[in-house]
């Protein structure tokens, strides 16, 4: 018997929990709790947006964010079962009164913003194989104590140390599973020619015409790379990358990724898609590189208004700038 709940049986149940939680802590709806992705939400007696996260609760507070804004809510009160250290550090660089709460149970605790990770370096046995990244003619990228090459924001190779040996080497590919495979198939091949190979055939497919699996990842990355390449398209005269707060778990899941403009002292943050989670991003980016000012860049057709709005109530000021997409975007 399939144990996957019927979506609308999810979203009952979800808006009952939400309305035994006001009950239980002195809110009264206004109008019975509706759904919002896969959790719910509803506006008190006092104008506070009440919103229970579902999956994926660490990416819930844009969309608690969204929904309140639409609805002119005094406050936010976000309620989830997990990563709600993360969600309190981003809702404290944002100017909207905002209350993060833990949920145990049918019991909320306040949430404690956590740190950002510690930036790790990249072990001075990795920097060495920087010179063969750019002999195969990639980018090569420090971020959270790893060393990679990009092609047109791409990650084409990365330095890992051997599971069984602990011998250091530059592997060649797209993402680990890739590179693992080109290992078995090429691992007799010169890196620096193999790498010479691999940046080729993806520098095709990467900026061609014709449509690729290739042009779909790492979109973010990609308007990054435009942005470095070109910086007049946003106003800018020279933008240089910058780690994320976060490091990146895969290639695959799309996140923004972050550049910066020390002659205008303003952070830029790259995202794609309509990502209502670029401006709790941008918090996070901001704690991690402080500066006068922060633009969130994504393609014309991925902004709309209500994240202006967002951007608005972030402390340091913020705006969206749209641009023209191109073949990866």
């Amino acid at each position: 018997m399939s144990s996957v709940i019927d979506p609308a049986r999810r979203a009952a149940l979800v808006g009952a929990q939400l309305a035994a939680l006001l009950a239980d802590h002195g809110g009264v709806p206004v109008d019975p709790p509706v759904g919002v992705g896969t959790g719910a939400a509803a506006i008190d007696q006092h104008g506070t947006a009440w919103v229970l996260a579902g999956d994926r609760p660490e990416r819930s507070l844009g969309a608690a964010l969204a929904w309140g804004v639409r609805r002119d809510a005094s406050s936010i009160h976000l309620i989830a079962p997990s990563g709600t250290g993360l969600l309190a550090r981003r809702a404290a660089g944002l100017a909207m009164p905002i209350r993060i709460s833990h949920l145990e149970g049918r019991t909320l605790i306040d949430a404690v913003a956590e740190p950002l990770p510690v930036a790790n370096q990249v072990p001075m046995a990795h920097r060495h194989f920087a010179a063969d990244i750019v002999a195969g003619g990639a980018v090569p990228v420090e971020e959270h104590g790893v060393l990679a090459g990009e092609v047109a924001g791409l990650e084409v190779c990365r330095v890992v140390d051997d599971a069984g040996t602990g011998a250091v080497g530059l592997a060649v590919g797209v993402g680990a599973h890739d590179r693992e495979t080109f290992q078995v198939l090429h691992g007799d091949r010169p890196t620096v020619e193999a790498l010479t190979d691999v940046v080729r055939f993806v520098s095709r497919h990467r900026v061609g015409a014709a449509p690729h699996p290739l042009q779909q990842l790492a979109a973010s990355r990609f308007l990054r790379h435009r942005l470095v390449a070109q910086p007049g398209l946003i106003g800018m005269g020279h933008l240089a990358l910058v780690e994320p707060p976060l490091p990146r778990a895969n290639l695959k899941d799309e996140v923004p990724c972050v550049a910066y403009s020390a002659a205008d002292d303003t952070l830029v943050v790259c995202t794609h898609g309509v990502d209502l989670d670029a401006v709790p991003y941008a918090c996070d980016a901001l704690q991690a590189h402080p500066a006068r000012a922060c633009i969130i860049v994504a393609p014309h057709r991925d902004v709309i208004e209500v994240q202006q709005r967002l951007a608005a109530m972030v402390s340091v000021p913020t705006r969206f700038v749209g641009v023209a997409p191109t073949e990866a975007t």
